[in-house]
């Protein structure tokens, strides 16, 4: 039962990705439709990042009450129904109304489904989860060229990818039983002689010894992802003068890193320990830098550069997340990976356009030196984080 129910898990997370990536996609034909400047996109994917952070702070009071299977049903539904709104939208206004739901919805499975995996099973599964999310922010882009491509429009484009999200809501719906049977012992652990837990909140959970590092920790490195996702096409054109269609290609290779680094520290989590996972990411992430700022020929310091950043954060994020219960403790774990998905969707919604104002007003080549910026104070939260709780987890 545990297996078939970590197989709805591992669809569940390849549908989650799948519309991540869409709207940009999508973004240069609906803005023609809608007649929508281009800048508009940003408010859509605000609106979006608000709701998410919503769902995340609100998903340990929402867990309690409902139990993870419920809350990821719901969730997943209201992103098939905003998705499917997005498919039928007249204007830009009513998309950004139906962005609402979509990041509440996405922002409530994202940290049930998370902590869920953290408590229930091991970190290879976790870096593989997520190797599967990126396998959907791949496809999703693909079902939206498709659509555009046979002529049926960005509409079809969002309309196939809510039905797959409607067919995952009713797999989840009979998947309930199964959950529930986890449930049901993790109220027999958490509960025994203290009666039942209540929602520790925002000050509950910065009061916890610990928890202040992890949470600067977690928004640095979305920091640096999303970053290095944004803007390394536009340091290859503008700093290195690279042409536009090759830097495109190459801008790519770093998701390719982290999909298919993910992959491969699925299996050596199976000899190394979740802080071990991630001080290599980060050795590898500050590698991949120093690759960079190489005077190498023809562009190979900063094509092998990006490609070994991404391995770099591959295992971090999922090994930071599989760690906080051992911090922590199960009884803790969901409102702190919340507020870790809420700071991490403050890291990727503002540190992307500081670093745009620095790339106009002072220079692009600063690109590199920024994401050692993240990194650094990384490092310095993950060792201060093992100094305080490093007990709990070996290394």
């Amino acid at each position: 039962m545990a297996n078939l129910l970590l197989a709805v898990i591992y669809v569940a997370f390849i549908s989650l990705g799948l519309p991540d990536a869409v709207l940009g996609a999508a973004w240069p034909t609906m803005g023609t439709d809608l007649n929508a400047p281009v800048s508009w996109e940003g408010g859509i994917s605000m609106t979006i990042s608000a709701g998410t952070i919503v769902s995340a702070l609100l998903s340990d009071r929402m867990t309690l009450r409902f139990g993870a299977g419920k809350v990821t049903v719901v969730s997943v539904a209201l992103t098939a129904f905003a998705l499917f709104g997005f498919s039928i939208a007249p204007n830009y206004w009513m998309l950004l109304l139906f962005a609402i739901p979509y990041g509440l919805g996405a922002g409530g499975v994202d940290a049930a489904l998370n902590n869920y995996v953290a408590i229930h099973y091991e970190s290879r599964h976790m870096s593989w989860l997520h190797a599967m999310w990126g396998l959907g922010t791949l496809l999703g882009p693909y079902i939206m060229a498709y659509a555009l491509g046979a002529g049926q429009g960005w509409s079809w484009g969002y309309r196939y990818i809510s039905i797959l999200q409607i067919a995952l809501t009713a797999v989840l719906v009979f998947s309930l039983p199964l959950w529930k049977t986890r449930t049901a012992q993790d109220t027999e652990e958490t509960t025994e002689g203290d009666g039942p837990r209540k929602p520790l909140g925002i000050r509950g959970v910065l009061a916890i010894r610990g928890a202040r590092e992890i949470l600067v920790m977690f928004f640095c490195y979305c920091a640096l992802e999303s970053t290095a996702m944004l803007w390394a096409s536009s340091y290859m054109v503008l700093g290195k003068g690279i042409d536009k269609t090759t830097a495109a290609m190459w801008g790519s290779l770093f998701c390719i890193g982290i999909t298919v680094g993910r992959l491969a520290s699925g299996f050596l989590t199976m000899r190394l320990s979740d802080p071990s996972m991630i001080r290599l990411g980060q050795a590898l992430v500050l590698t991949g830098v120093i690759i960079m700022l190489l005077p190498l020929p023809h562009h190979i310091g900063t094509i092998a550069g990006l490609m070994v950043i991404g391995l770099g954060c591959a295992p971090i994020y999922p090994c930071v997340i599989h760690s906080t219960p051992t911090y922590f403790g199960k009884d803790k774990s969901q409102a702190i990976v919340g507020m870790q998905m809420a700071f991490a969707y403050v890291g990727s919604m503002c540190m992307p356009p500081v670093f745009g104002l620095i790339a106009q007003h002072i220079s692009v080549n600063l690109f590199p030196w920024y994401l050692v910026a993240f990194l650094v104070l990384m490092v310095v939260m993950h060792e201060t984080l093992r100094k305080k709780c490093g007990g709990q987890v070996t290394a």
